[in-house]
Formats: C-alpha cells, sequence, structure tokens
C-alpha cells in the first residue's frame, strides 16, 4: 500500500510497524502539520489559495525534513485530487509522457490531478520543458519539492507557470512537539511501547537535527530500539546521534544559541570569547563546514572592506577544512575565528544593499538612461541609444561626468563607509572622485 492511499493503515496493523516511524507519522491532516505559520498561518497566501479550492502549480523549495512532501500530499487531500508521486531521480521523458497521457484523460473525466515532483532540480532543461504544456492546459497541478535554490535549478519557463513557496527549517520546539507526538501516538507512533525520556533529551534530539524532522524522528526511532527497561536516557540518545551531544544543553545552551554567540563575539572583536563558544561546537560534534559557512558570511556581514583580506581567508578556510576534515581542519577555524574577531568591522557594505532593496521597493523601476544602453542596431542609434556616453578609459584618470542612476536617484549615496580599516581609504577616494567630477564640470 502507498503512502498515500486514500484509505490509512489500520492503527496496529503489522505493515504499518514496517514502516519507519518518520514514514508512519506523516500528518494525516492540515490541522496536524507542524511549522511554516508564514504561508500557512490564518490569512496567509498558501492556506487561502488551499482554503479557496483554486490549486495552482508552486514549488516547494526548503531543506531537507522540512515537510515538503507531506504538505504536497495534504495539499491535494484537501482538494480531492489525485495524488501522483513521482521521483526526478528515477524516472526520464518517457515516464514522465506516460503519467501526463493518463493525466490528460482524467481531466476529461472531471478528475484533478496533483502531481508531485521530488527533487525537481535533478530533471535537466528537457526534462523539465516537458510539463509545460501540459501544466499551461491544466491537465495537471504540478508541485515540485526541492532544497535547491529555484531561480538557478528550474528552468525560467516552468518557474514563471509556478507560485514558489519557501519553507523554513523546523524550530526546535517544533521538532519537540513533534517528538513529544511520537511518543503519545500508539502503533503510528510509539505510544504502545510506554517509553520514558526527558524533556531534556528530546531538546538535545531536536538541537542535533537542525529542523529537520525526519532526522530527528529516525534518531528518536534508533533511540527507543536501544532503551533498557522503557527508558531512553542520555548515553541512549548519545550513541543514536553517534556524536556527543551533552555540551549542547550542559549548560542550557542550544545549536542556534551557540553560533549567535560566536556570530556576536566575533563581531564585537573579543577573540577569546569567540575560539571558547568555537570550541564548545567543535566539542559537541558540529558540522564543520557548517561553522566554515558561518564564518564566511561574518566576514561579509561583520568586516565588509574593512578588511577585503577577510572573506578571502574565509573561503580558503573552508577549502582547507573540506580537503583536510576532522581533526586538522579544527586549527583552520581556529585561525580564521582569530583572525575575523581582531580584524576591523564595518558593515557599511551591508546596509548599503539594505538601502539599494528599499529603495527598489519603493520607488518605480525607472528606465536605464539612453547613453548607458547599448545601440547595435541603427534604429536604436536614432532613437539616441547609446548618445552621450563617455568611455571612462578615454578620460583624464578614467573619470567621467556621466550620471549612472536614474533621472529620480541621481546624487543619492547607497554606501557610506567607515573610517576603519581599508574602508579609510575608500573614503578618501570617494571624497577625491567627487572633487575631480566637479571640477570637471566647471
Amino acid at each position: 500500500m502507498s503512502l498515500f492511499d486514500a484509505s490509512p493503515l489500520a492503527e496496529n496493523s503489522a505493515q504499518q510497524q514496517d514502516r519507519p516511524l518518520a514514514d508512519r507519522m506523516r500528518p494525516q491532516t492540515l490541522d496536524e502539520y507542524l511549522g511554516q505559520q508564514h504561508i500557512l498561518g490564518p490569512g496567509k497566501p498558501l492556506r487561502a489559495q488551499i482554503e479557496s479550492g483554486h490549486l495552482t502549480s508552486l514549488i516547494l523549495w526548503g531543506p531537507p525534513g522540512s515537510g515538503k512532501t507531506t504538505l504536497a500530499f495534504l495539499i491535494a487531500q484537501r482538494s480531492n485530487a489525485t495524488f501522483i508521486p513521482f521521483s526526478a531521480v528515477l524516472s526520464g521523458i518517457k515516464e514522465i509522457k506516460n503519467v501526463m497521457a493518463d493525466a490528460e484523460r482524467a481531466r476529461r473525466m472531471g478528475r484533478k490531478t496533483v502531481l508531485f515532483i521530488d527533487e525537481i532540480h535533478r530533471f535537466n532543461k528537457a526534462q523539465q520543458d516537458a510539463f509545460l504544456p501540459y501544466v499551461e492546459r491544466g491537465d495537471v497541478v504540478l508541485i515540485g519539492a526541492t532544497t535547491e535554490n529555484p531561480s538557478f535549478e528550474v528552468v525560467s519557463a516552468l518557474l514563471s507557470r509556478t507560485k514558489v513557496y519557501s519553507l523554513r527549517a523546523l524550530e526546535t520546539a517544533e521538532v519537540v512537539s513533534l517528538l513529544k507526538r511520537a511518543l503519545e501516538t500508539p502503533y503510528r507512533g510509539l505510544g504502545h511501547l510506554g517509553l520514558k525520556v526527558s524533556d531534556e533529551l528530546l531538546d538535545e534530539i531536536a538541537v542535533a537535527s537542525s529542523g529537520d524532522a525526519r532526522a530527528a524522528l529516525n534518531t528518536l526511532e534508533i533511540a527507543a530500539e536501544s532503551a533498557k527497561n522503557g527508558l531512553i536516557d542520555r548515553q541512549t540518545v548519545a550513541d543514536s546521534l553517534q556524536r556527543k551531544v551533552l555540551l549542547y544543553d550542559k549548560t542550557g545552551e542550544e545549536h542556534y544559541n551557540l553560533i549567535s554567540a560566536l556570530h556576536k563575539s566575533v563581531r564585537s572583536s573579543d577573540a577569546d570569547a569567540s575560539l571558547y563558544w568555537l570550541g564548545r561546537m567543535l566539542k559537541a560534534g558540529e558540522d564543520r563546514l557548517y561553522i566554515a559557512r558561518r564564518l564566511v558570511r561574518m566576514a561579509i556581514e561583520d568586516i565588509g572592506l574593512a578588511d577585503p583580506r577577510a572573506v578571502e581567508q574565509g573561503i580558503a578556510c573552508m577549502q582547507t577544512v573540506h580537503f583536510l576534515g576532522v581533526p586538522e581542519g579544527d586549527q583552520a577555524l581556529a585561525q580564521l575565528t582569530i583572525y575575523l574577531a581582531l580584524a576591523p568591522k564595518s558593515d557599511a557594505a551591508y546596509q548599503a544593499l539594505n538601502k539599494v532593496d528599499t529603495v527598489i521597493e519603493n520607488t518605480s523601476a525607472a528606465p536605464v538612461p539612453l547613453h548607458l544602453r547599448n545601440a547595435p542596431t541603427g534604429l536604436m542609434k536614432q532613437m539616441g541609444y547609446s548618445k552621450g556616453y563617455q568611455h571612462a578609459h578615454n578620460e583624464q584618470d578614467a573619470i567621467t561626468n556621466m550620471t549612472c542612476l536614474p533621472d529620480a536617484l541621481a546624487g543619492y549615496r547607497f554606501y557610506e563607509p567607515t573610517d576603519r580599516g581599508f574602508e579609510q581609504k575608500l573614503r578618501e577616494r570617494i571624497a577625491w572622485l567627487s572633487e575631480r567630477r566637479e571640477k570637471n564640470k566647471n
């Protein structure tokens, strides 16, 4: 029997128990579904679309274990549609055409079909294009799931015909609720076993899962199988996780609290505190590449152009960690942490992009000035394209007097460098450029 059969398995059936816990505990209704309130809460866009019954093709983008497959099934269930799961790993164009032919026949008979494509980013361009005519005709409502950015992994033609919803990793409290539900639910879950486990250890499992519900339930299932006399103790959890987790909660700290402490210590230029929080994460068995990614983010967000070499050091560290592994790569993480903590700080570039985003959101999309447009045809030249353009390399000191922003934003300043580190030189350079342009006007 398929996971998505309309008739659920009997609560105490042997076949039910043969399936993994994460599979058995999939929510059966939207009310059981945990998380994603930013799109499923009352009045939120996807919730409204589901409740209205007017389904359109969509793509669910989110990390592993965030509920993409389950949500797709629940959408189909709520809409009384036939749900067809389809794997991008196992299927090609031939299989696509066969499934679509069945869906087209179903539509003619008045039945709606939801085609769920897991890992849609694994389909190549030709395979993705094969869906287009069926989506356009309404033969199917296509729901794609991906852990990769759809902007880069889904062809533009298909992307323009779908609505993208971003799912988030579950919060720790949500994962804990899911684990408790599994412990209390008989047969579908583990409730019939009468297991005992502390809230503290459930928090450990939730933190270690990093928001992945499937990973958390898998860990709980392994721990349940290893429990002695119905008790899941700390050692059982540690063995199930296959790594030490006690330092994550020895003082009540959680995964995101530790990375936050590391980030804020680096931002505050406290090298000793930064090393301490790094050490806590390393001892707890945190993914080294996760730490490296976060350190690179700090180099961009908190140091920026005050020390342009910070991001270079970050990328070098990431490559070193990947190349050397554990424990040799840990020293590279420590070295980068010290470097970032002691580097001059600036978020001017970060704030500059925020200002750009704000202006774009609050102003109309101004046309590109004519003098900045290329004129590859005679007609475009007649229309004034490229007229008045000044090629910088033909000017003294490679400085022009052109205004490159749209007229409505002329003179607007997004980037305001600090007087710290290398940005002091950038501030001087901006002042000099401004002075030279003023002289050239006269």
